[in-house]
C-alpha cells in the first residue's frame, strides 16, 4: 500500500511551541485527507480478517468473530494513534510549504486521485484491469512513476512494513498460544522473510497498477512537480512521518489480529 501528503504570521503568537506544531500539523493532516486513508484502511483489514477467518477456522468457531475484528480496527482509536505519530514525527519546518503544496488545485488534484485510486483497487476487477494498464503505459508516464517511487523509496518501504506487520501478526500469534507459539524468535523470522521474494514482486505489481490508476489524468508538468516535491527536504519529511504513522498502526493491529485469531482457534474467550 501505499501511502503521502498558512504559513502563519509569527506576528503575536504567545501559544506554546508543541501546540502550535500540533495545530499547524493538524492542518496538514486534513489537507492530505490522511484519516480518509484510515477509513479505507479498516475497510481493508475487515475484508482481510474476514478471509483470514475462511483459512483460520474452516470448520467453524468464528461466532464472535466479527466483532472482535470490529473492537481491533476501531477506527476512532486508529485515526488517534495515526494522527499522535504523524504530529510528532513531521518538522514543524515542514509543514508551511506542505500545506501550500497540497492546497493548490495540482496539490488536491493528487490527494483525491490517490484515495480514489486507493477505494479503487478494493474491487478485484479494477486491480487486473490497472495492471494490464500499468503494462502498457505510456514511456513518459513510467518513466515519472517509476522516479517517483524511486525518491520515495516505496518499494522498500512497503516491502519492509509487510514484513514487520507479517511478523507482528504471527507474534500475536505465537503469544496468543496459537500453533506457532513452540516456534522460536528466530524461527518465526525466518518464515517471514523466506516470503521477502514474493512480497517484493506483489508489492512492485500493485505499486505501478495504483499509481497508474491514480497518475494518468496528470499532466507530466503535474507529475514533476509532485517529483520534486518529493526530492525536496520537506517532500522527504512529509514521506517519512507517514510511514512512521502508519507502520506503527499496521504493526498495533496485526499483532491484536493474530493473538485474537489463537485465542479463537481455541476456542478461548477473550
Amino acid at each position: 500500500m501505499p501511502r503521502f501528503f498558512t504559513a502563519m504570521v509569527a506576528a503575536v503568537c504567545f501559544a506554546a511551541p508543541a501546540q502550535a506544531q500540533q495545530e499547524d500539523a493538524a492542518d496538514l493532516i486534513e489537507v492530505l485527507r490522511l484519516l480518509d486513508i484510515v477509513e479505507i484502511m479498516r475497510a481493508e483489514g475487515a475484508d482481510a480478517a474476514e478471509e483470514l477467518a475462511e483459512d483460520l477456522f474452516p470448520g467453524g468457531g468464528r461466532l464472535g468473530w466479527a466483532a472482535e475484528v470490529a473492537r481491533i480496527y476501531d477506527v476512532t482509536r486508529m485515526k488517534a494513534e495515526v494522527e499522535e505519530s504523524f504530529q510528532e514525527t513531521i518538522p514543524v519546518d515542514a509543514i508551511p510549504g506542505l500545506i501550500s503544496f497540497f492546497t493548490d488545485q495540482v496539490g488536491q488534484d493528487f490527494v483525491r486521485l490517490e484515495i480514489e485510486a486507493r477505494e479503487a483497487l478494493a474491487d478485484p476487477d479494477v486491480e487486473a484491469a490497472a495492471e494490464d494498464a500499468a503494462q502498457d503505459a505510456p514511456e513518459d508516464l513510467q518513466a515519472r512513476i517509476d522516479r517517483f517511487i524511486e525518491v520515495n523509496d516505496l518499494v522498500e518501504q512497503n516491502v519492509s512494513g509487510t514484513l514487520n506487520s507479517n511478523y507482528a501478526f504471527f507474534r500475536g500469534l505465537a503469544d496468543g498460544g496459537g500453533p506457532l507459539s513452540n516456534l522460536t524468535e528466530d524461527q518465526i523470522i525466518a518464515d517471514v522473510y523466506a516470503s521477502e521474494p514474493e512480497v517484493r514482486d506483489s508489492t512492485i505489481t500493485w505499486l505501478n497498477a495504483y499509481l497508474t490508476l491514480a497518475y494518468t489524468p496528470m499532466t507530466d508538468d503535474d507529475l514533476d512537480s509532485y517529483i520534486a516535491l518529493s526530492e525536496s527536504e520537506a517532500g522527504q519529511d512529509l514521506n517519512r512521518a507517514i510511514f512512521a504513522a502508519f507502520d506503527t498502526l499496521y504493526n498495533d493491529l496485526s499483532y491484536e489480529l493474530g493473538r485474537s485469531a489463537a485465542m479463537f482457534m481455541q476456542g478461548q474467550d477473550l
